[in-house]
């Protein structure tokens, strides 16, 4: 266990090694069972916790602000047009004075090609920990609960097991690479084999994929890319189906608009997922769109953990905080 963690950014995993990350793990696993048996565990008392949101949330918001006060603190949630971001201040003075007021700042700016950098920007003058809700390239906190749910189903040891990461149609609105990124890079590092599924105009930033392949390699597992839905199903142990935009294919939302109708028959519905193995689970970050991209007969059955998932965005949180705030 790593237990020097006070301070340490949480930008994206790869900065992150395997260790460090099993303790957040077990923080987690640990603060779950406080909850549950109503046991007080104040770790962060009299911390304060600044979430700067670009975009409304409702799970990273809810996780995040009830994890603080659950472990004894307070967060305060701010946005661009509460503070004087939206009048131009920069990302140094804004951290400058938080972090003489408070212990960590968690960031969502999800603007494609604006997010990620600055988050980097706040890190590099920032004496708080950075914590990344979501950004164009990653959302590590996410895929944290992910891993952790995962490790729930199917216990410790996550060699040999088939993770699927799909995408689906669903046409509201065009979401960002971060989720699917952020799923490759980490899944691989913990054992399993990854299939990345999506149409060819929908890839993924090539040195995101390239690092993905990387990190597979060095964990001695698969990684692999198609372009058939049903075949990346086939005897999966868990699949993973959302949708994102194809950002990296185009600059345009009405020609990325028009991309998404072309394939409006990725959904993931009761045939696919029963191409997987008896005992898959179906995941979704949320929200979802019931009877677009996923049946009804997927996301409400007996393969579905989306809710376990959605919980577990808590613990997550918590282990986050309470290991970087301390």
């Amino acid at each position: 266990m790593i237990t020097d963690l006070k301070g340490k950014h949480v930008i994206t995993w790869q900065e992150w090694t395997k260790e460090e990350i099993e303790t957040l793990l077990d923080l987690a696993f640990d603060l779950k069972r406080r909850k549950m048996l109503r046991e007080k565990h104040h770790l962060l008392e009299d911390r304060t916790l600044y979430m700067l949101f670009f975009e409304e949330s409702t799970r990273t918001r809810n996780a995040f602000e009830t994890g603080m006060t659950q472990l004894g603190g307070h967060a305060v949630y701010l946005t661009p047009k509460m503070t004087q971001i939206g009048h131009g201040e920069t990302a140094k003075d804004t951290v400058e004075v938080l972090g003489r007021f408070g212990d960590g700042i968690g960031v969502r700016n999800c603007a494609f090609k604006v997010g990620n950098a600055y988050m980097r920007e706040l890190a590099k003058w920032s004496k708080i920990p950075v914590i990344n809700l979501q950004c164009d390239l990653y959302h590590p906190t996410q895929s944290l609960a992910d891993l952790m749910t995962i490790r729930e189903k199917f216990g410790p040891n996550l060699r040999g097991l088939k993770f699927v990461i799909s995408w689906t149609y669903a046409p509201k609105y065009i979401r960002p690479l971060s989720m699917p990124q952020d799923l490759i890079l980490l899944m691989p590092r913990f054992g399993m084999d990854v299939t990345l599924a999506h149409p060819p105009e929908f890839y993924l930033l090539p040195e995101i994929v390239e690092q993905a392949k990387k990190n597979a390699e060095e964990a001695g597992v698969k990684f692999e890319i198609v372009h058939d839905m049903d075949e990346a199903c086939k005897d999966a142990h868990i699949v993973y189906a959302k949708s994102w935009g194809p950002i990296a294919y185009t600059g345009s939302d009405t020609e990325g608009a028009d991309l998404i109708e072309k394939y409006s028959n990725w959904v993931m519905d009761g045939r696919r997922m029963n191409l997987a193995r008896p005992e898959a689970i179906y995941m979704h970050c949320m929200p979802a769109d019931r009877g677009i991209e996923v049946t009804e007969e997927v996301i409400d059955g007996p393969h579905s953990v989306i809710y376990d998932e959605a919980e577990n965005r808590l613990h997550a949180a918590k282990a986050i905080l309470a290991a970087t705030m301390r």
